[in-house]
């Protein structure tokens, strides 16, 4: 069983400062309250809705942003998974990086980037697995749209892996109510993996984002969820075997077939 946080965050446009400081509040509350592992939205480093603003603020995978991460990681003995605009020479992805002390960060990509705002900042990258192993379990990462292709979520669970960490900027409005209430909790059962969407909250000089974060399990229950669109650090205790009634029931994975 290994013990998790979510910070439902308020990011500052531009601030990577003001963010990771944030985040290193985050990290000691959620050390304290005894997670391994804490997960904060798509992003999150940098502010969402940043514009512009976001290219001269992209940092390579070694860069001081990702050192500063791993430092809050170390002191603090969590890992996080945080959101940031990377450069790869002339290119920058939409990222999320897994920081687990003084190991090498896992970078995922995002691959399927959101609308003509995305579009202008970053390039897509090739949908692929990118699974750490932590605490016993299997963690495959994805980001916000990423999920809503259950072709992503598939090939991730037929990877292998019992979780799929999701930062997210899910705007406020029906579809984004839609996704979070119903999507999320399918994509879990349907899998028979627990899948955390950690989302924004409030609003930026941009976006208003819904907010409701949650993380489901692989019966497609609510282990815990954030009702509203305020800042909120959320905890679950990940335990395979506590839904094994659910997962040997639904053997989904199994009964797919050759592909």
């Amino acid at each position: 069983m290994m013990r998790i946080a979510a910070l439902q965050m308020q990011s500052v446009s531009g601030d990577v400062q003001a963010n990771l400081a944030r985040i290193e509040r985050a990290a000691a509350d959620a050390a304290k309250g005894g997670a391994e592992l804490l997960i904060t939205p798509e992003l999150c480093v940098t502010g969402y809705g940043t514009g512009d603003a976001i290219t001269a603020l992209a940092e390579p995978a070694n860069g001081e942003q990702i050192k500063m991460l791993q430092a809050i990681s170390i002191a603090n003995r969590i890992a996080i998974i945080a959101g940031f605009a990377e450069r790869d020479g002339a290119d920058v992805y939409n990222s999320a990086a897994f920081v687990n002390g003084n190991t090498q960060p896992a970078i995922y990509r995002k691959s399927h980037l959101y609308g003509d705002y995305e579009r202008s900042l970053f390039k897509p990258a090739k949908p692929a697995n990118c699974v750490v192993e932590m605490g016993g379990l299997r963690l495959g990462m994805l980001i916000c749209y990423d999920v809503e292709f259950p072709e992503n979520v598939r090939r991730l669970a037929l990877g292998g892996v019992d979780m799929i960490l999701v930062p997210t900027a899910l705007p406020a409005g029906p579809s984004g109510t839609f996704i979070a209430n119903h999507m999320i909790q399918v994509r879990a059962f349907e899998n028979q993996i627990f899948v955390a969407y950690i989302n924004h909250a409030g609003a930026d000089d941009r976006f208003a984002f819904a907010g409701l974060s949650r993380i489901a399990a692989p019966d497609g229950s609510l282990m815990t969820a954030c009702d509203d669109d305020a800042e909120h650090l959320i905890f679950a205790d990940i335990d395979p075997a506590a839904f094994a009634t659910s997962i040997n029931g639904n053997p989904y994975l199994k009964d797919l077939g050759p592909a």
